[in-house]
């Protein structure tokens, strides 16, 4: 083989195969498995050469490259430097049988003959090189806008998933988030200076967790789509087990909730069982006995207990119903017994439950019963639909139509012939059972056969029965108008039916739309209903009105729904049910909104006030007996005190009163976040300036030294005093938590935007469910020390930070212990420039 020809003339004979080992986070060991990989092959004796692999300074990683062809990487320059790339030029030419390459959703350097590395991926699989490459899931296209809700961060490096989805081989690369943790804090993943930073971002337990379940549901996806296509493939048409999938059954009948909850209890009994709804429409739109309003409650339940529902189009419902459950692979079926009578069932035969069981082969069918069984089903209404003008004109127009025709007829004798003659009252009678209906239709078609027979069947002027010829043609005439009658009156009443329901669906479907957009629920509804309805008003009323003319309907215990304007008939009153329902369920929560508005003010001045009388009660007496101790025994004339003596409890009647002071200006300020008035000066602040002052202001009697490990960050948008305070008051309640042998350690770092001072003991740290308590007023758990305060400090600092447009959180530290990470914005992403002030009143 010349290796100098040119790229596009290497021979090729098949496709490459490509292999994908998808990571469910960063740092789980794709490359290493990849590089495993690699090696696993090159040992059978296959031509493999590493392209591209990126161990980001990893010992272990590195060392696999170890006995491995690794061709040089193209230089590309881009804005006065230079970039490493996958050189596919290169790779073309050494040609091997597999080619390792890394980080599949990386883009390449402008002026690249790819723009993505992926791309470069399907020009080495054109060409017959299999690959082994690697990925993690935050990189998939459909899954980028979830990963950034969940972590934050926005990803800017996307594969489409179809690339990966066409992948021979997919190989999760998995590990849970409390090692992934581990792997990071011991420093096997990140730099040191970026373990705290990460550990507490992208890297937290939730992330891990949701990235992994992501990750597991996507290749799950997959395996079911592989497995669907080799069955397709393959004509197989049984059901696989691999998953219990059941299905239910829904008519919209009473009996559907039943049915949904037995089926979700079948699902539960296996592991990852699966729940499916389906309910099958007629293709011509029609609902028969639906209740629409049920099916809506039904498919809510279905999702309420982690299932989906599904909607298919069928007019043999058990034939519909199996292939549905045959398409997904179903194992079981939940079908709900009869509700005709005993008598209906031996006069119609096998009913749905009964043909689908004979058609459902390997799926198991269940049939259970309910309240509903053997009484009878829920048909649409008998009233007749034609109005009362209508249904009089009709047999008028049946008597009169058929005359009007025979005189014209006989004004223009001998323009037509016979056929031609009894076509036209074939066209009368159909026109009278679109006017009156079928029973019209047979009184146009009996009319019109007399007079065909009468006045244009010869002997003219004569009844003629006893002709067989025309005994036959009358008999033929009969049956086929009446027939042609029957036709299109049900086609009409088919018509008027798919009309309603679809006006129903519409309407249903516009009521829920208005709910969703307006902000105060009950006025819109009640709009909604006046609008939709054609009425003068609709409001709600606490009694009933006595008022023949208003339509009532109620909502609820001594609460009515009144409608003033036309009367309603019965047809739009079933519509009208499901919008009281929902001015029903609207009432409930406005009722119970208002009562939890008002105790809640209640509840919470009656804690604060408790709290507060506890903290007085003690905590601020405290410093305050000590110091008039200290200060009656200076005054005390039987008493000489040396020197030192006289220092000592002047200093005691210091200490104590600094402790007042900083009691008192605490609840100060927690007075003024609460009420609103507390006045800032927000300026650009570098944490240089502001952190160690915050650490000067501690007490005397802060008990440990303090580690700082700040790097260089841009100025953040704070009031300087008020950061120093949160600063302070987190340093001072981290020191009294931590161990001798750790001090406080306080890190700054940049990130996103935004700045971070963490404040990390080693302490006995905090369960997750203490974690915001902590933050709450007169606070101090864990704290048995009744002498260090009212519990103000976490809770003021939290407001402060917040009030100055950052965020106060605590998580874990790494090895135990709680870390406290103030986040504030860089000053020039706010305010533009650094230096610009801003002055507020909260």
């Amino acid at each position: 083989m010349n290796l100098d020809a040119p790229p596009d003339a290497a021979p090729t004979t098949r496709p490459g195969k490509l292999k994908v080992f998808l990571g469910a986070a960063p740092g789980v060991g794709k490359t290493y498995r990849m590089l495993d990989e690699a090696r696993r092959r090159a040992g059978r004796g296959t031509d493999v050469v590493v392209g591209y692999a990126e161990c980001h300074g990893r010992q272990r990683t590195e060392e696999m490259l170890g006995g491995l062809e690794v061709l040089p990487r193209a230089e590309r320059d881009y804005r006065g430097r230079t970039y490493p790339a996958l050189d596919i030029d290169g790779v073309l030419r050494r040609r091997p049988q597999v080619v390792v390459v890394d980080e599949l959703a990386h883009s390449n350097v402008p002026g690249c003959r790819n723009a993505k590395r992926w791309q470069d991926v399907e020009e080495l699989l054109a060409a017959g090189i299999d690959v082994v490459a690697a990925i993690n899931i935050q990189h998939l296209e459909s899954l980028n806008d979830v990963v950034e809700k969940i972590t934050r961060v926005p990803q800017h490096e996307t594969v489409p998933d179809d690339v990966v989805r066409r992948a021979d081989q997919i190989e999760l690369v998995d590990m849970p988030p409390e090692a992934l943790r581990r792997r990071m804090a011991h420093g096997n993943i990140y730099a040191p200076d970026k373990i705290d930073a990460s550990l507490a971002n992208y890297f937290q337990t939730g992330n891990l967790t949701a990235l992994r379940e992501l990750a597991l549901l996507w290749v799950a996806d997959r395996v079911d789509e592989a497995l669907r296509n080799y069955r397709s493939e393959h004509g197989i048409g049984g059901v696989w087990e691999t998953r219990e999938r059941v299905v239910v059954a829904l008519t919209g009948g009473p009996e559907g909730e039943t049915l949904i909850r037995r089926a979700a209890r079948i699902a539960a009994r296996s592991a990852h069982g699966e729940l499916l709804a389906v309910h099958i429409v007629r293709s011509d739109g029609l609902a028969g006995g639906t209740s629409h309003s049920a099916l809506a409650r039904q498919r809510h339940l279905v999702e309420t207990l982690g299932g989906s529902y599904h909607s298919v189009v069928g007019d043999d419902v058990p034939t519909a119903l199996v292939l549905f459950a045959r398409a997904e692979n179903a194992t079981q079926l939940v079908l709900g017994t009869s509700r005709r009578g005993r008598l209906e069932r031996f006069l119609t035969g096998l009913g749905i439950g009964e043909t689908t069981v004979a058609l459902s082969s390997d799926i198991d069918v269940h049939m259970v019963t309910h309240e509903r069984a053997g009484h009878g089903r829920t048909l649409p209404s008998r009233r007749r639909t034609l109005p009362t003008s209508r249904l009089v004109a009709g047999p008028v127009a049946g008597l009169l139509l058929p005359v009007l025709l025979t005189f014209l007829l006989d004004r223009a004798r001998g323009t037509f012939n016979l056929t031609s003659e009894a076509l036209l009252f074939l066209v009368t009678v159909m026109g009278v059972a679109c006017i009156g209906g079928v029973v019209s239709a047979l009184v146009a078609a009996l009319t019109a056969s007399l007079l065909l027979n009468y006045w244009f069947i010869p002997p003219i002027g004569e009844l003629t029965f006893n002709d067989p010829d025309n005994m036959l043609a009358l008999g033929v005439f009969v049956v086929v108008a009446g027939t042609v009658a029957a036709t299109v009156d049900r086609s009409l009443k088919l018509s008027r039916r798919a009309a309603r329901a679809t006006a129903e669906a519409e309407t249903l479907s516009s009521l829920a739309g208005s709910i969703v957009r307006g902000d105060d629920a009950i006025p819109a509804l009640l709009t909604r209903t006046q609008e939709t309805f054609g009425m003068d008003s609709a409001e709600l009323v606490e009694e009933q009105v006595d008022d023949p003319a208003a339509t009532q309907v109620s909502v609820g215990p001594g609460l009515y729904l009144l409608l003033r304007g036309r009367t309603l008939p019965a047809s739009e009153r079933r519509v009208l049910a499901a919008f009281a329902a929902h001015v029903a369920a609207a009432v409930e929560r406005a009722r119970l909104a208002e009562a939890a508005a008002a105790i809640e003010p209640v509840r919470a001045a009656d804690r604060m006030r408790t709290a507060l009388l506890a903290a007085v009660s003690h905590d601020l007496r405290t410093p305050l007996a000590a110091g008039w101790a200290a200060v009656g025994s200076l005054r005390s004339p039987d008493v000489d005190f040396t020197d030192e003596e006289r220092d000592e409890l002047l200093a005691t009647a210091d200490e104590s009163m600094a402790r007042l002071s900083r009691l008192i200006d605490n609840l100060l300020d927690m007075s003024r976040l609460q009420a609103g008035a507390l006045t800032l000066s927000l300026s650009a602040t570098p944490l240089e300036a502001v952190v160690p002052s915050a650490l000067d202001s501690l007490p005397p009697d802060t008990p440990l030294p303090v580690i700082l490990g700040l790097e260089e960050t841009p100025p953040v948008l704070a009031d300087p005093p008020l950061l120093e305070r949160v600063i302070a008051n987190l340093v001072s309640n981290a020191a009294r938590y931590a161990p001798p042998e750790h001090p406080v350690l306080v890190t700054a770092s940049a990130l996103a935007g935004r700045v971070e001072v963490r404040v990390v003991d080693r302490g006995p740290g905090l369960p997750p469910t203490d974690r915001e308590r902590i933050f709450e007023p007169f606070q101090r758990l864990g704290d048995n020390d009744n002498t260090t305060g009212v519990g103000l400090g976490l809770a003021l600092a939290r407001g402060l930070t917040e009030a100055m447009g950052g965020t106060l959180t605590p998580e874990d530290t790494p090895g135990g212990g709680l870390t406290m990470v103030v986040s504030m914005p860089f000053a020039e992403a706010v305010t533009g420039r650094t230096g610009t002030d801003a002055h507020r009143e909260l």
